[in-house]
């Protein structure tokens, strides 16, 4: 998960077409009541609104989920370029082809802050690939390489949170896909090579050297074409009482489906996970792929208000990211949340 971005984004545009809107609406309005000529008791014909259809959601694996983060886990810190970080690849590739998914592996080169450049690789596996009503769910696989973070151990982390709960999750959700079909397309995209940007303090002003796969993707789309109704980014979703809220990027490119999800998420009982309020915007994925694919995605991120600062875990960036700070309450609300979105969509009721 990479540094925080704090560039603020302005609403007085917006608010003054507001304005100008209300204006234009009495106006009209009244000049409608002041020439009415129709009888007072003419009868008023309405529409009905159509009745949403019933959903039925199916429940989240959260063991699978804890499996699947304990299995990356158990790799070893995957690094780009190290065995782990292959052994990982083929593992995630292998897993959505046996669930008969159709997968697309994305390779490419990114970098390292020394310069040395590696193959990476993105993974994109398709539930019912030929569906034309299509969302989008994405996570980064790899670990980084550096606990810039720890103020005793600088070697490569284990990340069971970052990077390892959103794939886990994701993982779990594609097996309930596979037991429980939906009447949707679902694209679940692996981002590679997302957490090995500079350390903060560098010389890196515009955050490009993170996310390097997501940039990637985002100029060479996969499936060529690939235009889904929006998407959604876990990232560091795993850890004991996660806060989640909108943050700044979600909501200047697709704050209406950040509304509704986290109105679905409050509504099935995860108040305490996804707050009201918003927060700063970040350099994430998510920026990307709003920025340069034009796709509307939002970001599911554990971040906590401390005074007005909104502050990853203290195991972000340490070797304290391992399975002991993974809880599963948090998993369940996250994908839960992600499963009733799902099934809610299928319906034409999101």
């Amino acid at each position: 998960m990479p540094f925080v971005w704090t560039t603020r984004i302005t609403m007085y545009n917006m608010k003054q077409l507001f304005l100008v809107a209300v204006g234009l609406l009495l106006w009209t309005t009244a000049c409608k009541n002041e020439s009415s000529t129709e009888p007072a008791n003419k009868p008023v014909t309405t529409e009905k609104p159509k009745p949403r259809k019933t959903v039925k959601v199916p429940a989240f694996d959260v063991d699978a989920a804890y499996n699947f983060i304990k299995e990356q886990v158990d790799f070893g810190p995957r690094v780009p370029g190290t065995p782990p970080h292959e052994n990982m690849r083929k593992w995630l590739v292998r897993y959505f082809k046996d669930l008969g998914f159709r997968v697309i592996e994305q390779n490419f080169d990114a970098y390292f802050p020394d310069g040395k450049k590696y193959r990476a690789t993105n993974i994109i596996a398709s539930y019912n690939p030929q569906h034309t009503h299509r969302i989008m769910l994405a996570a980064h696989w790899d670990t980084r390489y550096i606990a810039d973070q720890d103020p005793k151990d600088k070697s490569p982390i284990l990340g069971a949170d970052d990077g390892g709960s959103g794939v886990g999750i994701l993982m779990s959700i594609a097996k309930t896909l596979k037991e429980h079909p939906a009447d949707i397309g679902v694209d679940f995209v692996f981002f590679d090579a997302e957490d090995q940007g500079k350390p903060e303090g560098g010389s890196d002003d515009d955050g490009t050297s993170w996310c390097q796969g997501s940039q990637y993707w985002a100029t060479n789309l996969q499936p060529p074409g690939y235009r889904p109704q929006f998407g959604v980014l876990l990232d560091m979703v795993g850890a004991k009482n996660a806060q989640f809220q909108v943050d700044e990027v979600s909501s200047a490119y697709a704050g209406e489906y950040a509304s509704k999800l986290w109105n679905l998420a409050r509504n099935i009982g995860y108040s305490q996970y996804f707050l009201d309020g918003q927060a700063p915007a970040l350099i994430d994925d998510h920026l990307f792929v709003n920025r340069m694919a034009r796709i509307p995605m939002l970001n599911i991120i554990n971040r906590k208000n401390i005074n007005g600062e909104y502050l990853f875990g203290d195991h972000w960036h340490t070797q304290a990211d391992n399975l002991k700070v993974i809880d599963k309450r948090s998993l369940r609300a996250v994908g839960q949340s992600l499963t009733a979105m799902i099934y809610h969509a299928s319906a034409g009721n999101f």
